[in-house]
This record gives C-alpha cells, sequence and structure tokens, in this order.
C-alpha cells in the first residue's frame, strides 16, 4: 500500500506515542500493527479522522483496539 506524506508521518507519529506509553520498541508496536491489520486495515484508512483526536485519544483508542485484536494483554 502506498502512503502520502501526511499518512506516513502520521503512522510514524503513532508508533512513537505507542511505542512511548506502552514501553516497548518502535519496531515492535509497528510488527504488531502491521501483522494484527490494523496499520493498513484501520489507521491508513481513517486517517482523515484520526489525525483530528488529541494524542492522549489517539493512544487509547489505538492501545483499546491492540487489545481487542489480541496483540496487547488486557
Amino acid at each position: 500500500m502506498i502512503m502520502d506524506t501526511k499518512t506516513l508521518e502520521f503512522v510514524t507519529y503513532c508508533i512513537s506515542k505507542l511505542s512511548h506509553v506502552l514501553k516497548i520498541s518502535q519496531r515492535e508496536v509497528y510488527r504488531r500493527l502491521k501483522q494484527s491489520g490494523i496499520l493498513y486495515g484501520y489507521i491508513v484508512p481513517s486517517y482523515d479522522v484520526l489525525h483530528t483526536f488529541s494524542s492522549r485519544y489517539l493512544v487509547e483508542d489505538l492501545t483499546e483496539y491492540m487489545k481487542e485484536k489480541g496483540v496487547l494483554p488486557e
């Protein structure tokens, strides 16, 4: 999937924020998001809405979704 620059920057931002909050490497966050389908099934297609969220809400939303998908412990 090809992303434009804004979307790529947003994905990078999400990975960085999640890495910091979850205390796991950015590489591991990326792997989990990609493997679970969250990256290309949710973050990229929902960029227009997600990028309007506050940083805190965005991290909470993505963390909850990662738990639902089984890539983070409950």
